[in-house]
């Protein structure tokens, strides 16, 4: 008989904390995922992409604006796509300062870093791949390769998931060993077969999309249901009842992973 991923023991903890440690913390840091970790949390949503390089490190947004100080570090003129940049000029740059003073100076994270500290602690990653526009497929690969070489031998794998097919599509192609999981901001056409065929376990969207409908889809196919970004009581409460697997949450000060 075919065996399907919900046939499986799910390895990874209910609570997760968004991006480190939501925002007590400067996003996809060292310090938020410390800052996630005494609040007790022991599994951490980051997002990774590529220096024009080729090294991963850790960041949200296409752009370095909102979250360093690449405007005053790099000066008027130069680009401000992050992926643009080799990480030479990247591992300068102030990734705290925005938050508040307490952070100033914290650097931008390499995945490298970030993936040693979880493997020393125990602590399990969802990795979202977050390619610089026009490079998904490609991202994809080197992630997947860089997170099947950081975990090897590992128990329990990290989670890679991406609202990006291609990116899925060349994790799927470098790694097909790791675990993927479909993000979705909508339930466009065509979402549950897409995760079938990029062979994903989960299926990690927004918490609004879950009802009784769409678990029991995602649960028949042996999909997963995780959600993202939840926080509070009464939308925790709905996802438990769901009967869901997992809850992303930037309030790790809010939500005991203990409860």
């Amino acid at each position: 008989m075919k065996t399907t991923p919900h046939d499986h023991p799910w390895p990874y903890p209910r609570w997760i904390a968004h991006r480190g440690a939501g925002k007590l913390a400067p996003e996809n840091t060292l310090s938020a995922f410390r800052t996630g970790a005494a609040h007790g949390y022991r599994m951490f949503e980051c997002d990774v992409k590529l220096s024009a390089d080729g090294v991963p490190f850790l960041m949200h947004d296409d752009t370095l604006t909102r979250t360093t100080n690449a405007g005053e570090a790099l000066g008027t003129g130069l680009s401000a796509v992050g992926g643009e940049h080799p990480w030479s000029t990247l591992s300068l740059l102030d990734a705290g300062s925005w938050h508040s003073r307490a952070f100033v100076g914290e650097p931008l994270p390499t995945f490298e870093a970030i993936a040693r500290y979880c493997r020393h602690n125990g602590f399990d990653l969802n990795i979202e791949i977050k390619p610089t526009p026009g490079t998904d497929y490609h991202t994809g690969q080197v992630v997947a390769q860089h997170a099947a070489r950081l975990w090897h031998g590992a128990a329990v794998p990290p989670l890679l998931t991406s609202f990006e097919v291609p990116a899925l599509e060349g994790a799927l192609q470098a790694q097909p060993e790791l675990p993927r999981g479909l993000l979705l901001e909508n339930l466009w056409d065509g979402w549950l077969e897409t995760a079938l065929r990029l062979g994903c376990v989960a299926i990690v969207c927004d918490h609004c999309l879950w009802d009784v409908v769409t678990v029991a889809q995602a649960k028949t196919a042996g999909l997963r249901t995780l959600s993202y970004t939840v926080n509070d009581d009464d939308n925790v409460q709905r996802l438990l009842t769901l009967g869901t697997d997992a809850i992303i949450t930037d309030r790790v000060e809010l939500f005991s992973p203990a409860r």
